[in-house]
């Protein structure tokens, strides 16, 4: 492993390096400590192609479903950017459970994605270790812009005459 700046913090002032952040675990050295930590080496092992990791970090319940085949691709076909950890809840030892919000960024077909997600992360008493559960997409706020003034209201250029007979013309 080299001390290569560790992917899940790129956008670091002093990034951590591979070798001390994310390596050991996607290399199986040891377990992820906490949720979060569970979370970030799921999002190096997408950016270095480790989809076996993928695979062994979800639930056990959840791995009949998994498709191996769509996260190689997205893996492989993906210029990774970046990982924004927004918020976590939870999912420090002791605890059973864990949430952690993420945005990850990328491009793909040339064209810059984020992926927004709220996780859920289980604590598995029996083999000490973390598991990823389930995620929920996250929508970016909606823009929000200013209503329209009505055809009778008068216009907001400040001429003092209605809108449908100012600026409400060419529209």
């Amino acid at each position: 492993m080299t001390d290569q700046p560790c992917p899940c913090r790129a956008q670091d002032a002093e990034p951590a390096p591979l070798s001390a952040c994310c390596g050991p675990h996607v290399e199986g050295a040891k377990p992820a400590p906490t949720a979060e930590a569970l979370m970030r080496s799921r999002y190096t092992a997408y950016v270095l192609g480790r989809i076996d990791y993928l695979e062994n970090t979800l639930a056990p319940e959840r791995r009949a479903s998994f498709h191996r085949a769509a996260a190689t691709d997205w893996s492989k076909k993906s210029q990774w950017l970046g990982l924004d950890i927004e918020a976590t809840e939870a999912g420090q030892p002791g605890d059973a459970t864990g949430h952690v919000e993420f945005t990850a960024h990328y491009i793909s077909e040339g064209l810059r994605l984020t992926h927004r997600e709220k996780s859920l992360f289980r604590f598995d008493e029996a083999d000490q270790r973390w598991y990823f559960v389930e995620g929920a997409g996250r929508k970016s706020a909606p823009v929000i812009r200013q209503p329209r003034p009505g055809r009778n209201d008068p216009c907001s250029c400040g001429s003092g005459k209605k809108y449908k007979k100012c600026c409400g013309v060419a529209t």
